[in-house]
């Protein structure tokens, strides 16, 4: 998606002069408005941002541990298993 396509909601920043003076100046280099710079600027940032949480890179060696990782059966987990046994505060009373 463009960034100039459906701008419809409006976001307010508050910063010190010399920010406004640096952003400015980053945005005159680009021949870009204030606006549009900072827009661009923080949508890469943002899809970094994103990026780094929904894909990651492995070597060969550590992709095949990954893998076995994955396929192994689970361990037990004994305290796990008795947590799921004992009555929470949404189960319905026991009977009398």
């Amino acid at each position: 998606m463009s960034i100039r396509q459906n701008r419809t909601t409006k976001l307010d920043l508050r910063l010190s002069p010399e920010a406004k003076a640096r952003l400015s100046a980053a945005a005159q280099e680009r021949h870009q408005s204030v606006s549009q710079f900072v827009l661009t600027s923080a949508l890469v940032q943002a899809d970094e941002t994103l990026a780094e949480r929904q894909r990651f890179s492995l070597d060969a060696e550590h992709w095949t541990a990954f893998m076995a990782a994955l396929d192994a059966p689970p361990r037990p987990l004994p305290r796990l298993e008795r947590l799921f046994r004992e009555p929470t505060p949404f189960d319905p009373p026991a009977p009398e």
